[in-house]
């Protein structure tokens, strides 16, 4: 096999140099396409449900929505298992699948049970999947300068603002907010006044549910001219609160503000995010979605920052927390400078062994070849370019030039052994004729075995 192969390539020499050059050019082109990353995603391939019930204790939680979750969950084709873990008001559930399954399938498959496990749940809760981001995805961590801005409008300012910009990027799963105070509508009940007007607490929420909707009515033509009814009944301000009745006391409407305060204050926050022990910050993380380029989606992303920046109030721009391209393009750069050097290092070993420049080069041409082979390769696998693929590549950098010099010694080697043979039967044939000559003249002429060189004898007389 190996001998017909090495007779194929000689007598084709020209296609195979052109099938060279052909795979330099495809390597080349993919060291360019190639995802660049600092370190591999060795994270598992799993899928996050996740399910929020504010308010509720973590035993609770694990009953109601943990263990029926968990259970429905473990019967889905290629799961290795599934974990769940129960919180204050929150429920996550892992679902591991095998390292082969692809992760838009699997998230197919959470979801279509999720739809029958739905029904085992209290009412009002509904499970969803988390990003398709993995464990190493936080490629971007940011937060909003802004001095002298309350934390409620920074808050704000990201939810309504930035996130939806950020979000647009290509390869952006999620922009995870974080820090200040989420504005909401607090209705805090004073017990004693709803037992004076005989309320409970659930006529008073559903008391403010209904007035905190829209009603849909018809078309009503007057005069050749059609009008739309509808009544809009969404709350906007605290007075609008205040002034919803619940219910009537002697021909007087009792309103929320007689038995409640209604006042505009932040969501009950569970611990609060400090920037370098200068205070509250408020800010957002990017998350990588699964199997993107992470340097380009980093780039991408301070682009679009630079475009959201612009609609910023006065005063307020972007700090950059955690910034991987840093990391990316330092640990790249070192790993290239290192294959340059043992290139060149391995290039001038063979030299110096070889001693023989035609030799030299059919050795070291394999060098540059090889490399951008094994980058189709890593494409074709969907590896990124990291420490470890690149170190790995430096290391072979060694063994990919033993084969060719342990084949040019071999070459050398039977090419001598075989020029001898000629060189003797060529010697062999010139002292025969010689000798035959001799022999009619009369004389006789011998060889010198040691040094295989004719050596004249003294002539006798037939």
């Amino acid at each position: 096999m190996i001998e017909s192969l090495i007779k194929f390539s000689i007598r084709n020499r020209f296609l195979v140099l052109m099938i060279a050059a052909g795979l330099f050019g495809w390597g080349v082109y993919s060291v360019q396409t190639s995802k660049i990353d600092a370190i591999p995603d060795l994270s598992e391939n799993q899928v996050i449900v996740f399910t929020e019930w504010m308010g509720r204790s973590p035993q609770l939680i694990e009953d109601q929505i943990t263990y029926p979750l968990v259970t429905n969950l473990q019967g889905l084709p290629q799961v290795k298992y599934v974990r769940g873990t129960s919180m204050f008001g929150m429920s996550f559930v892992y679902v591991i699948f095998n390292d082969d399954t692809e992760v838009y399938w699997a998230r197919e498959r959470v979801l279509e049970r999720l739809n029958y496990a739905a029904r085992l749940l209290p009412g009002g809760v509904s499970p969803t999947l988390g990003p398709d981001g993995t464990g190493v995805g936080h490629i971007l961590w940011y937060t909003l300068d802004a001095p002298g801005m309350d934390l409620g409008e920074q808050r704000a300012v990201q939810d309504w603002y930035v996130k939806f910009g950020l979000q647009n990027v290509p390869g952006v799963a999620e922009i995870a907010s974080f820090g200040g105070f989420q504005k909401q509508y607090q209705v805090t009940l004073d017990p004693n006044k709803l037992t004076y007007y005989g309320l409970s607490v659930p006529q008073v929420i559903g008391a403010i549910r209904a007035n905190n909707n829209e009603a849909g009515g018809r078309k009503f033509e007057l005069s050749g001219i059609g009008y739309i009814i509808k009544t809009t009944g969404y709350l906007q301000s605290v007075e609008q609160i205040q002034n919803i009745p619940l219910k009537t006391l002697n021909s007087v409407p009792v309103r929320v503000a007689d038995v409640a305060t209604v006042q505009m204050t932040g969501e009950t926050r569970l611990g609060i995010f400090d920037l370098n022990g200068q205070g509250e910050a408020v800010g957002g993380i990017v998350v990588m979605r699964y199997g993107e380029n992470a340097d380009e989606v980093i780039g991408n992303v301070k682009k679009k920052m630079e475009e959201v920046a612009r609609g910023l109030p006065e005063g307020m721009k972007f700090n950059l927390v955690y910034d991987r391209s840093g990391l990316i393009q330092e640990s790249v750069a070192s790993i290239q400078h290192t294959l340059i050097e043992e290139m060149v290092v391995v290039s001038l070993v063979v030299i110096i062994f070889l001693l023989h420049w035609r030799s030299a080069v059919s050795i070291i041409i394999q060098i540059p070849i090889t490399i951008a082979t094994s980058f189709i390769l890593l494409n074709a696998f969907d590896i990124s370019s990291n420490i470890m693929s690149l170190t790995g590549i430096a290391l072979a950098i060694g063994v990919i030039v033993d084969n060719g010099i342990i084949m040019a010694e071999n070459a050398y080697k039977n090419l001598a052994v075989r020029q001898a043979e000629l060189t003797a039967q060529t010697r062999g044939s010139s002292h025969g004729a010689v000798s035959a000559n001799d022999q009619q003249n009369g004389s006789v002429t011998g060889v010198n075995g040691q040094n295989g060189q004719a050596k004249p004898v003294p002539q006798t007389r037939l």
